[in-house]
């Protein structure tokens, strides 16, 4: 029994990525919840002029009644309930995961020679400061333009510099991650920066006999829209490491970008659904978005693997002795790799020939190796996509 440093990396990674969806579906869950919540609101039977809206609901075997305030209720309640842990374990946890990853295995998975060569310490140091920016710009944006549409415009031109610089500087996984890493950051920043301290600025005006200011609750109100919005693409860039056809595509700036408008257009129409308004045309612009995104990162013909001759098996195996077998085996060689990445394993004949039509995409898009850490040739990349597109020859 051997408790490596490999073999402990992969149980944080394990504990911390359950955690992470835990507490992810937990805000989530919450957050859509509320969002529907306020816009299902109807007028309060009573004709209570402190109410904004009331809504009767069904669910468990029971009913609920729940109603909003315009300001203050009449009394303070003896117990009230906050919604701010979900959403800070969710950063916490996810952001040690990036750590973990990311910056611990900067040079396999956020720096990409072919991008830009640079060490270690200057890609962690430039991403930290793109989260902080992120964070920084979007605030300050939000505080400086009144008109949404207005600040619409400009929180998408924020996103695309940062989604350019960020496809330019580090791996396209790199990047996928930390475009998500910055959109969490802005999500967790609105509720612990913005929502939750003008929730209690509200409560203490109510303890002292005040009338709340209503600004806290209407910034309050618009920093949880736009999280709304950020849910559905952030959720996507979170699974995006297993599909190297969006982040390792050419133009992966623009597959993000489209990833961005595809999630925010569907989640409107669901927020205008909530209270009673359809618009189609927000799910059908999220479709079009995203057949635009499949046709662009379609697998098309490689000119530089045109005309390569198909290797015999034996010449494949050496290849994947030489430059893959050190993670992808029982007993994996390489630094720091506890387990073959996802149970792949390519240290015999049957397994390589298993994985074969796998193998070829990962190859072709260059996601693997990562960082191209083994050094894997374009000639012996060649060699393993004519050999699977012959249809792994076992001679």
């Amino acid at each position: 029994m051997v408790f490596d440093a490999a073999y402990l990396m992969e149980w944080a990674n394990l504990l911390l990525r359950w955690l992470h969806v835990i507490t992810g579906i937990a805000w989530i869950g919450a957050s859509f919840y509320f969002i529907a919540l306020d816009q299902s609101l109807e007028p309060p039977k009573d004709g209570n002029p402190l109410v904004r809206g009331e809504q009767w609901s069904l669910h468990g075997g029971g009913f609920y009644y729940k109603r909003k305030y315009k300001g203050a209720p009449e009394a303070m309640p003896t117990t009230l309930h906050w919604f701010k842990w979900e959403a800070y374990w969710t950063w916490l946890s996810g952001f040690a995961l990036f750590v973990l990853i990311y910056w611990g295995q900067a040079s396999t998975y956020l720096i990409d020679p072919a991008v830009l060569d640079m060490a270690p310490w200057v890609a962690i140091t430039l991403s930290l400061v793109m989260i902080v920016a992120g964070w920084v710009g979007y605030d300050m944006l939000c505080k400086r333009i009144a008109d949404e549409r207005k600040l619409l415009l400009a929180g998408s031109g924020l996103l695309l510099v940062l989604v350019l610089i960020a496809t330019h500087i580090f791996s396209g996984r790199g990047a996928f991650l930390l475009i998500g890493a910055i959109t969490g950051t802005i999500m967790v920043a609105n509720v612990a920066m913005v929502i939750i301290p003008g929730q209690k600025k509200m409560v203490r005006s109510i303890e002292a006999g005040e009338a709340p200011d209503p600004i806290h609750g209407q910034r309050g109100l618009q920093r949880s829209v736009h999280n709304t919005y950020l849910t559905l693409p952030v959720l996507l860039l979170m699974i995006s490491p297993h599909y190297p056809m969006l982040y390792q595509h050419r133009f992966n700036w623009l597959v993000l970008i489209l990833i961005a408008v595809a999630g925010a257009l569907i989640r409107q129409f669901f927020v205008l659904r909530h209270s009673g308004r359809s618009n189609w045309a927000l799910p059908v612009g999220g479709v079009v978005a995203l057949g635009l995104l499949a046709l662009l990162v379609a697998p098309r013909p490689d000119p530089r693997f045109a005309n390569v001759e198909v290797p015999s098996f034996e010449e494949v195996q050496t290849i994947m002795a030489s430059r893959c077998a050190a993670c992808h085996a029982a007993r994996p060689s390489f630094e720091g790799v506890a387990a073959a990445p996802k149970g792949v394993l390519l240290d015999s004949p049957g397994q390589i020939r298993r994985w074969a039509a796998a193998m070829r995409q990962q190859v072709q898009t260059e996601a693997m190796p990562p960082g191209n850490v083994t050094e894997l040739t374009e000639e012996e990349r060649g060699k393993i996509i004519a050999w699977v597109a012959a249809g792994a020859p076992a001679r």
